[in-house]
Order: structure tokens, then sequence, then C-alpha cells
């Protein structure tokens, strides 16, 4: 009698369970979808566990990826017993690439980054009167630096009626930041770090590929392209590119979070110009920007500022790439024979009549 009465009681609400057996049905269609020969699990949270296993049995996962096929290219073949360049050092013990005139190809270069539709975003700062820099700066980068490739030349200066309207070419345009001033060009200098690592993340992330980093009381005089782009660089300071560690001039203050012993250090770096990915140009700058906080909270102020810092942390974080002094040159140093090019280069200027004006 139970069991009779239990069956009449499912029959009244057949259908309640017809219902609830539709809804755990769908429920599990949502959960799996069909490969072609089983069905696997397709939520996402379990595709990126699980996935993989799957797609490396039959590689159907491969299937969407388009083929890049490069135009035929005519260059003479690379010599292995014949290298270009022998009278500098062109690799770092960490097998990192120095660049020099000769060491590279423009032409394959430009190959496999425009393939990548790469952007590039350059910063540079124009405060109190750096801006009277920004017309020759604009123009010369116009003629030499990244040509043929998307540009935000991102201004960042307390000055933006001072911007000048320069022409640019197609898919380049100049991106005026307002940023306020300091009264000392040492704290203009340091604060760099922490305006770069604040719009890194705010919108650089989601406008270019790379930064560069660089200084307006400058002209570009001879190419300057992708040879310099990888996750991370640095440039050999003009001054000191045939030193000794000992003689650099980092901060040798323990104090200091820029501190560097005197039997440690790689090269010295030029605060002046530097870069990489977005996500790494924002890690450099924020680290650097909080070790410059963290000094002037223990009332210390290292010695070449944010220089300072830049060498510190590019002591232990290794660049993925290092910049000849062709990247950064003044010319009131002569011209040494090991320099084919001058590609960046200082304008004469004097710094008293422009610093803290």
């Amino acid at each position: 009698m139970c069991a009779d009465k239990w069956i009449n009681e499912l029959w009244k609400r057949k259908h309640h369970i017809f219902i609830l057996i539709i809804l755990l049905f769908v429920f599990w269609l949502s959960w799996h979808t069909y490969s072609g020969r089983m069905w696997i699990p397709s939520l996402s949270f379990y595709c990126s566990l699980n996935f993989s296993d799957h797609v490396r049995k039959d590689g159907s996962y491969l299937d969407h990826l388009l083929e890049i096929r490069l135009p035929r290219m005519n260059y003479s073949q690379p010599n292995i017993m014949n290298p270009p360049r022998t009278d500098v050092l062109v690799m770092t013990p960490w097998f990192a690439p120095i660049i020099w005139d000769g060491t590279f190809s423009t032409d394959i270069l430009n190959q496999q980054f425009k393939q990548r539709d790469v952007r590039v975003g350059l910063t540079l700062f124009a405060i109190k009167k750096y801006v009277v820099f920004l017309q020759l700066f604009l123009e010369t980068a116009e003629k030499f630096f990244m040509v043929g490739y998307k540009v935000n030349y991102y201004v960042l200066t307390d000055r933006p009626e001072a911007v000048p309207n320069v022409t640019l070419k197609e898919g380049r345009s100049v991106v005026v930041l307002k940023t306020q001033s300091n009264a000392r060009w040492q704290d203009i200098s340091m604060r760099r770090m922490e305006m770069i690592s604040l719009f890194a993340k705010k919108q650089f992330i989601g406008e270019v590929d790379y930064i560069v980093c660089v200084d307006v009381d400058m002209k570009f005089s001879d190419h300057v392209g992708v040879e310099i782009l990888s996750d991370v660089f640095g440039t050999l300071h003009p001054g000191f590119y045939k030193g000794q560690r000992q003689r650099f001039t980092y901060e040798r203050r323990s104090e200091s979070q820029a501190y560097i012993a005197s039997d440690e250090g790689d090269f010295y770096y030029a605060g002046g110009f530097f870069g990489g990915t977005v996500e790494e140009v924002y890690k450099l700058t924020n680290h650097c920007s909080h070790a410059i906080l963290t000094d002037k909270a223990n009332g210390i102020e290292a010695i070449w500022h944010d220089e300072s810092h830049l060498n510190k942390y590019l002591l232990t974080h290794k660049p993925t790439k290092i910049l000849s002094p062709e990247y950064l040159w003044d010319n009131n140093m002569g011209v040494p024979e090991i320099l084919k090019k001058r590609r960046f280069v200082a304008v004469p200027k004097n710094h008293n009549q422009i610093r803290n004006k």
C-alpha cells in the first residue's frame, strides 16, 4: 500500500519532475560541449585548468591561428666567422644585446614589428621653461623616431598652452598630460618616476605596447627605430660607457634605497633614455618612485636623484636590451671612433637659465 501511495504521489507531480529533468539537462549542456568525438567541460574556469590536455592530443585548438607570411627579402647572409662589430661589446653576460650601428638590419626588424602592428608611446616632461625644447624635439622626432609606426607623444607639462602645434604623420599624435610643477628641478626630476607609473597604469596600458622615456632637452639626428624595443632597456651613459664600476657615480651611501656597493655594478645607465613594454616600465617606475619616497621619509636624497634609483633597479632587474651611447650623446664630448652614429643628442643650453625658472 505504501508503494502504491508513493507511486500515485509521483504521478500527480509528473509535470514538476519533467521540468526538473529538463533543467538538469540544460545545465549539463551548459557545462559541456561536444568536440566531435567526446563531450568535454566548456566553462571558462574549467577550461583554463584542463582544456590544454585535450588540445595537445589533436591540435584542433591551433587551427584558428593564421600563418604569418613575410614578403621575400634579399640581404647578405650573416657570417658566423665575420661578426659586424669586434671593436665593442655587443652582448652582456646575461645575453642581452647591446645595440650599436652595424649590429642589426632595419629592414628585417621592420618586417617583424609591422606584422605585430606595434604602437609606441614616448614620454617627455616639459616643465617650466623646458617647454622651449618641444618644437625642435617633436620636429626631429617626426623625421627620425619610429618612422612608419603609430606613436603617441605623451607631453607631461604644467603649461599645456605652450605646447606647439607640429605637423605629424598619419597615426601619430601629441597627447598633453597636465601635471604640476615643483620648486626645485631635483624634485621635478624625481617625480618623473611617479608620474610615468601613474599614467602607465591609468592610460598608457590601453593605448600603446611600448613606452620610451626620454629627456626633452634633446633632438633626434639619426634613425631611432624598433631595434631599441624590448621588455626593458637602458642606455649606456656617454660619460661612463668606458669606465670601471668603482668610478661610476652610483649612490654609495648605504642608507639610501639606491645604494650600490663599490664591488657591484654592470654599467652606468643614463636617466634620459630608458623604456620597455608598458607593464615592465610600470614595474620599473613604480619601484623607483617608492624607493624615492622611502629615501625622502628617511631624510636622504640620492646623489643623481631618479637616475641613481634607475641604476639600482637595472642592477637587480637586468635589462633585456642595452642601447649604446649612439642613443644618448653630447657633442661637447667629441666623436670617438667607435661612435658610427649620433642618433639622439643634447641641445646646447645654459642650465642655470632653464632650471628652477
